[in-house]
Formats: C-alpha cells, sequence, structure tokens
C-alpha cells in the first residue's frame, strides 16, 4: 500500500469492501480480518449510516459496511435468574441482558438489543456459545419459552421484522 496512514493509525479502509458476517467475523474483500485489535475497533465504530445500513465510524475515516445479520454479537453469557444477566460483545464492551429486549429469530437463534450510547441501541444476535449459555436459565411455562430474571418471567417471542 502507498500513501498516508488514517487518524487510526493504520491504512484508511476506504479501498475494501467491508463486511460483518453472521459468524461474528469481520471480512475486507472477502478475506477474515485476522488481526483481533483492527476486529475489536471496527465492532467499537459501528453505527447505523442513518439510511438504514451501516458504516465504520473513525473520525475522519469512514467506511460503509455490508452486515450480514447483526453489526454486532453477544459472545458470553454470564449470571443467573436471582442475579441477572450480563452479556459481553465482539467490541469488548460487557452490560446488563435487557431481557425485554429477548427474541428468537430465524432458526432460532436468540437475538437481543445493546445500548451503545452515542452509537445507539444496536441489535446482537448470540453466538453459539452465549445461546447455550443462557439457554440453560429457559424454562416452558403455558405461554411457551421463558427467561425468569429477577423475581420476572420474560417470553421468548418472535423478533420483529427487519428491513
Amino acid at each position: 500500500m502507498t500513501g498516508k496512514k488514517g487518524v487510526a493509525g493504520f491504512w484508511p479502509v476506504g479501498g475494501y469492501r467491508i463486511s460483518f458476517r453472521r459468524d461474528g467475523r469481520w471480512y475486507a474483500d472477502d478475506e477474515p480480518i485476522e488481526n483481533r485489535k483492527i476486529a475489536r475497533l471496527f465492532s467499537q465504530h459501528v453505527r447505523p449510516d442513518g439510511e438504514g445500513g451501516w458504516v465504520i465510524d473513525l473520525g475522519i475515516d469512514r467506511q460503509r459496511v455490508d452486515v450480514e445479520d447483526t453489526p454486532l454479537v453477544v459472545v458470553a453469557v454470564e449470571g443467573d435468574p436471582q442475579s441477572g444477566f450480563r452479556v459481553r460483545a465482539n467490541d469488548g464492551i460487557e452490560t446488563p441482558l435487557d431481557c425485554e429486549t429477548l427474541c428468537v429469530g430465524p432458526d432460532n437463534a436468540l437475538y437481543c438489543r445493546l445500548d451503545r450510547g452515542e452509537r445507539g441501541v444496536l441489535p446482537a444476535r448470540l453466538l453459539r456459545p452465549a445461546y447455550y449459555q443462557l439457554a440453560n436459565w429457559i424454562e416452558e411455562d403455558a405461554e411457551g419459552a421463558v427467561l425468569p430474571c429477577k423475581g420476572k418471567k420474560y417470553p421468548l417471542r418472535p423478533c420483529p421484522k427487519r428491513d
């Protein structure tokens, strides 16, 4: 590569087709991005573009991103029904799980929404390990599958349709 490095300290991302796939990995021109620091940086800066799509916004460097499913994935779930659950996403941020946002998508995948401050409340898909960590606590009642948490039962409803 020739030219100047971008403000973020690496080559600007504008010359590549960047994508985030449902497996929770970043890709540049269909090649996996193996550098974990770059992948986390992208995850920490992905945001809605205001037109129904997604961008990585690094200040001066800004790149459109093809998001296959959700812009974030949940990599781990900790906790229990008494104290509540915490989720860690691929951006490295750990937050309480808002059980009201938990829903079931295609192929019985679990989804939730994560508050990311200025970036907004973003949808996230639970990767398989996180799914099974949470599934240990799911119960069946007359209404169907529910997640007990802090004295309440949250029904696992189908996710709303996304455009």
